[in-house]
């Protein structure tokens, strides 16, 4: 493992120039001490993040597909005031290193790998998961037969439709073709690179600087000037197979181990209807929490709203743990 020793990140590599109304409750976040690092998973360099006290018991946080561990950089300093927080790009994406192919083994391997590498299997209480979407797809791998290792899954956001609106959902085009043989476009300067940033799916985010935020760090700057991090290679995996998507809900179900969802009530992947066709596929004591006004990308909409979810349902999972030493509680919630 390859690590840099904590430090407290400096503001002028966090927030890129053109960022605008900041809110404090951000730069406080971005200047929590933390460790880089990568991590070696089947010869592929893993790059995460890590907060915290490694004598809490565990977190690990995933993001999204094309996505980087940033999107949880902001969020993490919030849950490591009790946790152990590790965040990490897949590979393929942000920082790590890249593959020829991505099938899901491969990519629940670096979970565990990512896991066991940053200690957070050391900790007599097992590591809890929170994962965004496409993170959500990869955890629920992982966990198939991986449960025993982890305390709980959290699965935020991860597309859950009824077949016909499935239906409507590909036959709009969606999810957008992309060819694992082009090498991403190199843009002149940032200004053009950010101008062709988006959001998938697209949507308008409620505090704009955490919009700068990401767009600043899904882009690195080369010789002939700014490109993509990830690397289009990673369209070459499992995920995105329509039959997996139309068995989506009773894959939740059917997964071991204690799980919850938090969704955005207005975002298109996930939304009230989903939870309650979540529950008529069979997860009946999965916890579901939506969270008003936000979106798929709940930690750009509703940060600080997600931070209190989470510690919610941290907090509930940890009632049994404590009590049950007592012999007050020996199920989990």
């Amino acid at each position: 493992m390859n690590t840099v020793a904590t430090a407290i990140p400096e503001l002028l590599n966090e927030l890129p120039p053109d960022a605008e109304a900041v809110p404090p409750w951000l730069e406080s976040a971005l200047q929590v001490p933390r460790e880089e690092g990568w991590v070696d998973s089947g010869g592929c360099a893993i790059h995460y993040f890590r907060w915290g006290n490694p004598e809490n018991p565990g977190l690990l946080l995933m993001h999204g597909f094309l996505a980087h561990a940033r999107c949880f950089a902001f969020i993490a300093p919030f849950l490591a005031e009790n946790y152990h927080v590790v965040a990490f790009d897949l590979s393929g994406m942000g920082d790590s290193g890249v593959r020829e192919h991505y099938p899901d083994a491969v990519r629940a391997a670096e979970v565990e790998d990512v896991a066991r590498a940053t200690g957070l299997f050391d900790h007599e209480i097992k590591p809890i998961v929170i994962a965004h979407s496409y993170g959500g797809h990869v955890a629920l791998t992982a966990m198939a037969d991986r449960h025993q290792m982890f305390g709980g899954l959290i699965i935020c956001d991860l597309m859950v439709l009824r077949a016909e609106r499935l239906k409507a959902h590909f036959s709009e085009g969606r999810p957008l073709p992309s060819d694992p043989s082009r090498p991403n476009r190199i843009y002149p300067d940032y200004e053009t690179a950010k101008g062709r940033f988006v959001l998938s799916p697209n949507q308008p985010v409620s505090v704009p600087s955490l919009f700068d935020y990401m767009a600043f760090h899904s882009l690195r700057q080369v010789d002939e000037g700014w490109r993509w991090k990830f690397d289009t290679s990673v369209f070459q995996s499992d995920f995105g197979q329509e039959e997996r998507m139309f068995g989506q809900g009773k894959i939740i179900a059917a997964t071991p181990g204690r799980k919850a969802v938090v969704y955005g009530q207005d975002s298109v992947l996930f939304d009230d209807d989903s939870a309650v066709y979540l529950r008529e596929c069979g997860a009946v004591d999965v916890p579901m929490i939506g969270i008003p006004g936000a979106r798929h990308h709940l930690m750009l909409d509703e940060p600080i709203a997600f931070v209190s979810v989470l510690r919610g349902i941290l907090a509930l999972w940890a009632v049994p743990a404590v009590c049950g030493k007592a012999g007050v509680l020996s199920k989990g919630t």
